[in-house]
């Protein structure tokens, strides 16, 4: 219960702080950055040693560059939300629907792993919470900004929209239950695939002029060093408890 309600809050909070402050692009992008750095930690130090130490891992590779290559289709109907490529001038490009869609596989496939963690509060998840929380203030930002600009337009289709991301996980959760354990290392793969390709694009995509950016490179640091952290704490949880 408690996964599924940091699920939900994740992006219920990323939206509320979007739609009050959506304005101010460059926290949403400082957000993203700092949310990068921890997730391709998270990668690295959980979900790629889940995979490779799994039976079958020396096919498992495949399924990563599945992951990977997925998270590019899904880009097509998204329009790059996930890594923050998004421009008020490139609004009226982005259809509802097609954005409900890409989320909510999205969120779907990476909630199915968490079926099987054998520690609630586990790392992986965490990497899941700290993922949507820029991506749904961009969401928040997209959404309700779009509607005040167009008093016209109903806000069900948002809610709606925003409804399906914030459950999407949970519901690959419960799926997952009813699959079979010894798939779990292949669906892990492939969210490794999407974590890899979200977090490199965020943090390796250039910077302006070529210059050296000391806030992005301070902030990926603080996002490995929270990861890493999580990590020690995960290896060893009886050595906090006294």
């Amino acid at each position: 219960m408690t996964t599924v309600l940091l699920l939900i809050l994740s992006v219920v909070t990323g939206v509320f702080l979007g739609k009050h402050f959506g304005k101010k692009e460059k926290l949403a992008k400082n957000l993203l950055v700092l949310s990068a750095g921890f997730l391709i930690t998270i990668c690295l130090n959980e979900v790629f040693p889940q995979v490779y130490t799994s039976a079958g891992s020396s096919s498992l590779g495949i399924f990563v560059i599945g992951g990977v290559l997925l998270q590019m289709i899904l880009e097509a109907l998204t329009k790059g939300f996930e890594h923050g490529h998004f421009h008020h001038h490139s609004e009226h490009n982005i259809l509802p629907a097609a954005l409900m869609v890409g989320l909510f596989i999205h969120a779907f496939i990476e909630g199915i792993p968490l079926a099987n963690e054998t520690q609630e509060m586990s790392p992986y998840l965490w990497g899941i919470v700290f993922h949507n929380l820029p991506i749904s203030f961009i969401l928040g930002a997209f959404l309700f900004n779009r509607k005040r600009e167009s008093k016209s337009s109903s806000s069900y289709p948002s809610i709606l929209i925003v409804a399906l991301f914030a459950l999407a996980s949970p519901m690959g959760m419960l799926l997952g239950n009813y699959f079979n354990p010894d798939l779990q290392p292949y669906f892990l793969a492939i969210v490794g695939g999407i974590f890899l390709h979200i977090s490199s694009v965020i943090i390796f995509e250039s910077n302006k002029n070529h210059n050296i950016d000391w806030v992005k490179i301070g902030l990926v640091v603080l996002g490995v060093s929270l990861a890493l952290m999580m990590h020690v704490f995960h290896q060893h949880p009886t050595a906090h408890s006294h």
